[in-house]
């Protein structure tokens, strides 16, 4: 299984680790059956995230997807983040190999899980704006 050198670099010197402690949406998905935890912090500034922080217990690409997801959306306008797919994510990566486009698609849903949940916190019900946020089917091993 070969990865290209941004998934490596992403990987090994991932961006925006951490927490953010007065989030305004935290989003967790995932499941430790298949091994891939994702866990996204947003800080929202009128309508735009200015800061985005991750942690995420898994799979070298899911680091990679997690770190170059919230490179896709800090500083970004919430509407603009959520058109974020996981084919862009791993466009961005230069393409990851197939048993790990799920990784991609759990940094999708991490972004959409912390922006439903900053909506959730302003009283405003998510799901017209985010969707349905579905469980992983790799994760349903």
């Amino acid at each position: 299984m070969a990865y290209s050198e941004k998934v490596m670099d992403h990987f090994a010197n991932p961006r925006n680790v951490g927490e953010i402690v007065d989030a305004s949406g935290v989003g967790e998905v995932g499941n430790p059956k298949c091994g891939d935890i994702m866990r996204m912090y947003i800080k929202v500034d009128g309508d735009t995230i200015s800061d985005v922080k991750f942690k995420t217990f898994g799979c070298g690409a899911a680091i990679a997807t997690s770190s170059m997801a919230t490179e896709l959306i800090k500083g970004k306008k919430i509407e603009d983040a959520l058109k974020l797919t996981n084919k862009a994510v791993m466009e961005a990566l230069d393409g990851l190999p197939a048993v790990k486009i799920h990784c991609s698609v759990l940094a999708e849903q991490a972004i959409k899980a912390a922006v439903s949940d900053y909506y959730k916190k302003m009283g405003v019900d998510p799901l017209p704006i985010v969707g349905e946020i579905p469980e992983c089917e790799a994760c349903e091993v």
